[in-house]
């Protein structure tokens, strides 16, 4: 075998690999074998398939983009909002010019080449002209698209596109679109959009990485710099800036998992450019390869593909997105870890790069490795102390249970105000629920595709999520920089020794007021599923009204407790901060714990949340969608604890799943809660909540709150003395 058959066979893109790095100073053209020497090599070795994955990806994209050439040039003048025909135009034209790049590499036909050329010439007349986007809102305007931030998508795509063919293009064409398109594109969005991309800020993020990318096609040191330094190329700005306080060090990223998937595509594919031009930065190893850190970050804040929908998400978005094609195939070409294979699996899909033919090929050679989902804390904050989101799971597959409680900072303008938020999954479901973002993305007669006025009145505020609220009121007072300045605390975390158990406190959200969250996902004897426990502790300097809704997803079975219902009208919550979108449906006043539950159904599964009533303290049942006349809002049940007129209180729960409803055969199994009644037993400053089940099983969740891990607790239940050490531990009643 000749040296050159040896290279085809084993390098990762089969026919083209094998790239020599260039300085930033050199059109990187030159950074990829040119496609005289790629044909050369594939008449003397040329294997007779892809492996399918990237086999079925080079047929997509020939589809795509043999489709759009047979539309003709459609460059149209920019005018739509996000949605609209002028908007997905431009967005099906860069993918276009990326793909027919891919495509010329690949087959060396030279339509695709001519094609891309020809779009990017279209450009090249129509991009000097353009004025600031006339759809343009509040957000900083773009050229092509409303929103500076989709102008910066466009670049980095269509830079990526142009550096394939750029070499096969006469100098007068090279001239122009250098010049008139990429040029003036990299200027607006740097020079031209300052504030935007000095930020330290997902939109500054593909900012940087579409100059910077222009800057190695176009051999611009000056353009590289400004992109991973600042436009004051200092350093306190820029792409590097950006790696290094938008990450805390597990690899979180500051915005929430919808927004990391969204970020990590230009933070991969500019490190990946950065890494084939300059690897002598060695940009994969910075600040302990953080980049690689928070792809895995990435893909392990999902359940069942779908991305945890905290914050500002859409909660549609799964691993089935460009961002994680590109993402995943970069990092298995940087690390070869098979368990990404089993994430390419999942995703069907790759990209047509040396990456993406590697990772098919190595695919189909049953290499993969199943994912390690794990229970994790991933901490928040560049030097990790702005919180964290815990994860806790129960077993494997896309059935697992899984609890994820938010205790990390607020997350920026696309935060929202819902310190110690928790979600739980169970059966291939969101159970307790996130409202996620209220936007219709891209869907024009929803505001063109933007927030909708809901998601600052409704989807941001505490009362929309599963959090403690005060006095009807959203934390911060729904003021984000005072968000951004304070955080939750992580007292406690432990996955281990038999219990899964989180404890964080949060102090600030309200003036004079702090609360302490302590949640667990335990296996009780005799019950076929975890129950989650939830012991939330408040104080304040005055009294005040305390609220404490589980928002979740299902249809009530049963309710252990008289309601008096509004069945001629519904009222209204309140008047403000998310109550003025509640409508109720019923109130009630458990006696105790043995009928203070709720039982609903989804999925053939059923849940029962159960909790131990205060003196004094009532239950709503409501569901959101008033004052919404443009039917912004999903219709979605709650049920509210409230109590009111103390300056403390406590609220201690817990989430059942039994049972099961076959609708095939029409049969029931255990439609009613397996628990008899729980209670909770306060003692020197230690909570110890009671679980008794209907076989007569008897468990205990004991909290002492002491971060001394050797210290020994006790309290006397009924005459018996119970002990553990250090903060928490889980007691079987039963063995003593």
């Amino acid at each position: 075998m000749t040296l050159q058959s040896y290279f085809l066979r084993y390098s990762p893109l089969l026919l083209i690999a094998g790239a020599m790095p260039v300085s930033a100073a050199q059109p990187s053209a030159s950074a990829y074998p040119s496609i005289d020497a790629v044909q050369s090599a594939a008449n003397e070795e040329t294997p007779s398939k892809y492996a399918p994955l990237f086999a079925d990806e080079m047929q997509r994209a020939r589809r795509f983009v043999d489709r759009m050439r047979a539309n003709g040039i459609v460059v149209p003048l920019p005018k739509d909002p996000g949605g609209g025909y002028t908007h997905e135009q431009h967005k099906d034209n860069y993918r276009a010019i990326y793909l027919s790049g891919q495509l010329y590499r690949l087959t060396g036909e030279q339509q695709y080449a001519d094609y891309a050329r020809d779009v990017l010439l279209a450009y090249a007349d129509m991009y000097p002209t353009l004025p600031d986007h006339p759809a343009r809102k509040n957000q900083n305007p773009g050229r092509i698209f409303w929103q500076v931030l989709n102008d910066a998508v466009w670049l980095v795509n269509s830079i990526q596109g142009y550096e394939l063919i750029r070499d096969s293009l006469s100098k007068a064409d090279r001239d122009n679109i250098d010049n008139n398109v990429f040029r003036k594109a990299a200027a607006f969005l740097s020079t031209g959009s300052a504030a935007t991309f000095s930020r330290i800020h997902n939109h500054a993020t593909w900012a940087t990485a579409g100059v910077g990318m222009t800057g190695y096609v176009l051999g611009d040191n000056d353009l590289v710099e400004i992109a991973l330094k600042g436009l004051d190329k200092s350093g306190k700005t820029g792409f590097l800036r950006q790696t290094e306080l938008l990450f805390s060090p597990d690899g979180y990223y500051t915005e929430g998992p919808y927004y990391q998937r969204y970020a990590l595509m230009p933070f991969i594919v500019f490190a990946d450019a950065i890494e084939r031009n300059q690897p002598e930065r060695k940009i994969f190893e910075h600040r302990d390869g953080i980049l690689l850190k928070a792809l895995t970050t990435t893909v392990q804040l999902t359940y069942d593909g779908f991305f945890f929908p905290f914050n500002d998400a859409i909660k549609d978005k799964s691993l089935k997105t460009d961002e994680l094609y590109n993402g995943v195939a970069i990092a298995y070409g940087k690390t070869r870890d098979p368990a990404l294979l089993d994430i390419a699996r999942w995703q069907g899909r790759t990209v047509l790069t040396d990456n993406g033919a590697m990772l098919a090929r190595d695919l189909a050679a049953g290499e993969a490795k199943p994912f390690p989902f794990a229970s994790l804390l991933l901490r928040d904050g560049p030097q990790g102390d702005k919180g964290a989101v815990a994860i806790f799971r129960n077993g494997t597959g896309d059935k697992h249970q899984a609890l994820v409680l938010k205790n990390s900072s607020q997350g920026m303008g696309h935060g929202h105000f819902d310190k110690l938020s928790w979600q739980y999954y169970d059966n291939g479901r969101e159970i307790v629920t996130d409202y996620g973002a209220a936007r219709f993305l891209n869907i024009e007669a929803k505001e063109g595709g933007r927030y909708l006025p809901e998601n600052e009145s409704w989807a941001k505020q505490s009362i929309a999520h599963n959090t403690l609220v005060v006095d009807e009121t959203s934390h911060f007072n729904s003021n984000t920089k005072l968000g951004d300045s304070l955080s939750p605390t992580q007292l406690f975390y432990s996955s281990g020794n038999g219990i899964q158990i989180s404890t964080a406190e949060m102090v600030g959200a309200y003036d004079g007021t702090r609360f302490t969250r302590t949640m667990a996902l335990l296996n009780v004897k005799g019950l076929e599923h975890p129950v989650v426990v939830d012991i939330t502790r408040a104080s304040s300097d005055q009294p005040r009204q305390y609220d404490l809704p589980v928002h979740y997803d299902g249809q009530i079975m049963r309710v252990g407790f008289d309601t008096s219902s509004n069945v001629a009208g519904r009222p209204v919550l309140g008047s403000d901060n998310g109550y003025q979108h509640i409508w109720v449906d019923a109130k009630g006043k458990p006696v105790d714990a043995s009928n203070a539950f709720v039982t609903w159904i989804l999925d053939g599964r059923f849940y029962s949340y159960r909790w131990v009533p205060q003196s004094g303290s009532e239950a709503i049942l409501a569901e959101s969608g008033a004052n919404d006349p443009n039917f912004n809002l999903r219709r979605e049940p709650m049920v509210i604890q409230r109590i009111a007129g103390g300056k403390d209180a406590v609220f201690a729960s817990i989430l059942e799943a039994h049972g099961r409803y076959d609708g095939a055969v029409e049969k029931t199994s255990l439609s009613d809660s397996q628990i008899k009644t729980i209670g909770l037993i306060e003692d020197q400053g230690s909570d110890v909540l009671l679980i008794e089940t209907l076989s007569g099983a008897k468990a205990a969740l004991a909290v002492s709150y002491d971060p001394d891990a050797s210290k020994k607790h006790s309290v006397t239940i009924d005459g018996r003395t119970v002990s553990w050490t250090g903060f928490a531990a889980y007691i079987d009643m039963e063995e003593g």
